[in-house]
């Protein structure tokens, strides 16, 4: 029974997580797959580039949403079956499910975004302190850079490290949970790294307007 629970709700985050609202968005409203368009990414960052913000906005949102939703699906299990300990490592494997969803989702070919977004509303549903510090540092990095490619790893590396280090979290798999964060956003960026090298990087236009390209 335990195990039937756990593959069931696994199953669910990863298709929560699947639910690829950059290119629904782009195909639904403006007639476009994002994906081929811009920097050819399925997530929030390329629908601003490519659509605009009025796009863009919604898109981010719903895939933080769904971050926080899969890691929060574990509250449907009755309690009498696992232990508190036994909770969190659960909350783990729905969050790198739902975090591989977004990146591979089974809607749309298995071509999605880089994960970032999704890995916010996880973190709101695991480590909402961490997570504040994270993005603050991030919206920094990203004024000082304009590239979000680096904010985002650069947030990324920080994360396990605010994670132990500010808000003294001790608990085993939430600290494996944010080494994984900061070794999986380099790899899902490394077209970005390599576009960073050659100085073919796109940078973040904060005036850009609402547009179809």
């Amino acid at each position: 029974m335990i195990i039937l629970y756990c593959v069931l709700f696994v199953l669910i985050a990863y298709l929560v997580g699947s639910i690829p609202s950059a290119v629904w968005v782009g195909k639904l409203f403006y007639g476009i797959d994002v994906r081929e368009h811009g920097s050819g990414n399925a997530g929030a960052t390329n629908v601003i580039r490519v659509l605009g913000y009025k796009a863009g906005i919604p898109v981010l949102i719903f895939d933080v949403f769904k971050g926080w939703l899969a890691v929060k699906l574990a509250v449907l299990i009755p309690s009498s079956l696992f232990s508190p300990e036994a909770i969190v490592y659960l909350e783990l494997a729905l969050a790198v499910a739902a975090v591989l969803g977004h990146v591979f989702p089974v809607y749309v070919g298995f071509k999605g975004g880089k994960g970032v977004g999704t890995l916010a509303g996880v973190g709101i549903a695991l480590f909402p302190i961490a997570l504040l510090v994270v993005l603050a540092f991030f919206i920094l990095t990203l004024i000082i850079t304009h590239y979000v490619s680096v904010s985002s790893i650069l947030a990324g590396a920080t994360f396990p490290f605010i994670v132990i280090f500010l808000t003294n979290e001790t608990r085993l798999p939430l600290i494996m949970l944010a080494i994984i964060v900061a070794l999986f956003i380099p790899l899902t960026h490394l077209k970005n790294i390599k576009r960073l090298i050659h100085g073919e990087e796109h940078k973040f236009d904060f005036s850009r307007k609402n547009r179809k390209e």
